[in-house]
């Protein structure tokens, strides 16, 4: 599996998967994923896979999931909130390496709770008052990977057709993940469960 596809990636300052490859979830991750996208899904591009494979394996880790923060330092897992924090212009974003971050950030996360994840968006908004309240996901998600493909100088550059390809294709990646979903809660794996808890 290419690591240089993995979320954390490896340009600018955005972190590692704190998961090592040789953990087991990984090879789990990559049979769902790799049989699902190559079978129903039809999206046979291996670099998509290897990505949302690093994703899943990514956000096991809580602190992986709420890692954006503001300025006085809190976890942002609200996606209206993100979007604010993402604006170079009009928001408290300090450069447009920041908007890249955390777009790329609002991509990966709104990618994980819709295809894996669904009902839990509705239990947030039913729950408290959010911002998100008046987000769609999909549209946040889609238009925050194409963002992140419009960064395609110098360090970037060679990610940044990846990114294209997640915002064109998300609908088909999040059945995909519906699809693995699915595998998971039939076999009440405990990985299921745990992340179940933490977004909902």
């Amino acid at each position: 599996m290419r690591r240089d596809s993995q979320p954390g990636g490896t340009v600018g300052d955005e972190q590692r998967a704190m998961i090592p490859e040789s953990h087991s979830l990984y090879s789990l991750f990559g049979e769902l994923i790799h049989h699902h996208f190559d079978r129903e899904v039809g999206l046979r591009d291996s670099e998509v896979q290897d990505y949302i494979v690093n994703m899943l394996a990514e956000f096991c880790e809580v602190e992986q999931m709420f890692k954006i923060r503001n300025a006085n330092e809190r976890p942002l897992n609200d996606v209206g909130e993100m979007l604010l924090e993402a604006d170079p212009v009009y928001g408290p974003a300090p450069s447009f390496d920041r908007e890249r971050q955390v777009r790329k950030h609002i991509g990966d996360y709104t990618l994980f709770l819709v295809g894996m994840f669904p009902e839990s968006i509705n239990h947030y908004r039913l729950r408290r008052q959010r911002l998100e309240n008046f987000v769609d996901f999909i549209k946040a998600g889609k238009e925050s990977y194409f963002i992140v493909s419009k960064f395609d100088q110098f360090e970037y550059g060679r990610l940044a057709p990846l990114f294209g390809k997640l915002s064109h294709e998300f609908e088909s990646c999040v059945y995909g993940l519906n699809l693995v979903k699915g595998d998971l809660d039939e076999m009440q794996h405990p990985i299921a469960r745990q992340a179940k808890q933490i977004v909902m």
